[in-house]
């Protein structure tokens, strides 16, 4: 199944292409040399909603999952991704067996099944956020109990019932995504050849990257890599030791290209060579210039669209070409960004922050999913930031600006944030539909819950500069400590 990039109306069109990163060196609206005037006017402006998807968790069942962090306003969906319990080689085999019946044969799941599927998704990973509480393990027993007791006779009845379940746990971002709907989902591939890698930890004591989701039918699946699958090298490089964010990396590259990988297949099959050509179809979100001021000293700006699988690659590129163009001081533009990647985010926070400084924390319904995500090397960048937000800046965009904000690396300017704290996970069922579950939240370093509440900002016009330096060297970082106490609804 061939994937197509998921359009959106309204958005303004980019300027030309400067080289093979796509990178735009202009983007509306314009910067005079009166800094302070010209930023006001860029908060009169604003860009195109996009879609929001969130850190992985893993999945309670063998359907096929992703993470997500549903933006408020245009939801769709992520690749598609399983996750793979501890097994001996026999049981993984098996596993690897299933995986390639299921995406061969949807059509073989029963209406009774596939219902029964949804449910158990539900059962094991919902998180009920709301205030009133209406979602408890009995309730939802009742639930199957009412919706199996007789028999489907159409797929399409199966749908609408699983649409009612869903709507029965009051929560709005948990939803059910027709097949169509499911496939829109190609743009955020963090790979650009249809897999999730996921580090596991080896017999040495160190980790392994391993293949803990697939695209069906994407350029991965299609040259023969298959769930479980353990990667090993990437164009001859090999990536023990590295993170499945690096190796994701190393991973990516122009559409159509090829990227030669070396797989173990299972715990204990072969190895094989596989060249895979690359299907991304993600466009840069980012856009930049450099401004002079009237004092001599020059603004970096960087607006930021959504945060896809190319957000941090094409963040850096931007960056270093702002620095090494004279930049002192660097402008972000959050603006009408209802985010993208949570990973994404995550990753693009850490550039700013010092190592051991807390991007955000999470948390599920099981307590072991309490964590501490934090920065683990020295920052790209230590100058100043002003972070541009309004109240279309949600999701992944608050983890940036909460995370810059609360570690004293930059001031927030414009109109209280959108408040979009919960973490959705986007799970596919085996006839190609999906339904979207909420199955945790995040918090800021400064242990504030901001779903529903957003984010203040510390100005609502421009300042200068001088200004935002006396205001970082007043700021108080989060007190450090193993202690994390999170209301978990």
């Amino acid at each position: 199944m061939m994937m197509k990039p998921f359009l959106l109306s309204n958005l303004s069109s980019p300027p030309p292409l400067i080289n093979s990163h796509r990178l735009q060196c202009k983007s509306p609206p314009p910067l005079s040399a009166d800094h302070v005037g010209a930023l006001t006017r860029i908060l009169r402006n604003g860009v195109s909603i996009v879609l929001s998807v969130g850190i992985l968790l893993s999945s309670p069942t063998p359907c096929l999952s992703i993470a997500i962090d549903s933006s408020p306003s245009v939801r769709s969906s992520p690749p598609v991704y399983l996750t793979e319990k501890d097994a001996n080689c026999r049981e993984d085999e098996a596993q690897g067996e299933r995986t390639v019946d299921n995406s061969d044969t949807p059509q073989m799941v029963t209406n009774e099944g596939l219902v029964e599927e949804a449910w158990e998704i539900v059962y094991e990973s919902f998180l009920d956020t709301s205030q009133r509480h209406r979602w408890s393990p009995e309730s939802w027993l009742q639930k199957k109990e009412n919706v199996l007791g007789t028999s489907i006779k159409s797929r399409s009845k199966a749908h609408d019932i699983i649409r009612r379940m869903l709507a029965s746990l009051g929560d709005h971002y948990t939803r059910f995504l027709t097949p169509a709907e499911f496939s829109k989902m190609a743009r955020y591939d963090m790979t650009g050849i249809g897999i999730n890698l996921r580090e596991i930890p080896d017999d040495t004591g160190g980790v392994k990257l391993k293949v803990l989701g697939i695209l069906l039918d994407g350029p991965a699946h299609s040259a023969g890599v298959r769930q479980g699958d353990e990667l090993l090298t990437v164009n001859g490089k090999d990536v023990k030791g590295k993170s499945a964010f690096e190796a994701s990396s190393l991973l990516q590259g122009p559409s159509e290209t090829f990227v030669n990988i070396t797989v173990k297949h299972g715990n204990c099959g072969p190895v094989e060579a596989i060249e895979v050509q690359r299907q991304s179809v993600a466009k840069t979100p980012v856009f930049y210039r450099l401004e002079q001021i009237e004092n001599g000293d020059s603004v970096g700006y960087v607006r930021l669209k959504e945060f896809n699988a190319l957000a941090r690659k094409d963040l850096v590129t931007a960056i270093k070409r702002l620095e090494d163009m004279g930049a002192t001081y660097f402008v972000l533009d959050l603006r009408e960004n209802l985010g993208g990647l949570v990973q994404a985010g995550i990753e693009i926070a850490k550039l700013f922050l010092n190592k051991g400084e807390t991007v955000t924390y999470t948390v599920g319904r099981d307590p072991q999913y309490v964590r501490n995500i934090v920065a683990e090397v020295p920052p790209l960048v230590t100058a100043p930031v002003i972070v541009l937000v309004n109240k279309n800046t949600a999701s992944a965009s608050e983890i940036v600006a909460t995370a810059v904000h609360d570690n004293c690396r930059a001031v927030l300017v414009g109109e209280r944030t959108y408040g979009k704290g919960l973490i959705q996970s986007v799970f596919e069922l085996h006839d190609g539909s999906g339904v979207v579950v909420t199955v945790g939240k995040y918090v800021t370093p400064n242990h504030v819950d901001i779903n529903g509440n957003g984010v203040e900002p510390d100005f609502q016009s421009i300042p200068a500069w001088s200004e935002v330096m006396k205001h970082l060297s007043k700021c108080h970082k989060p007190q450090e400590g193993p202690e994390l106490s999170i209301a978990q609804n």
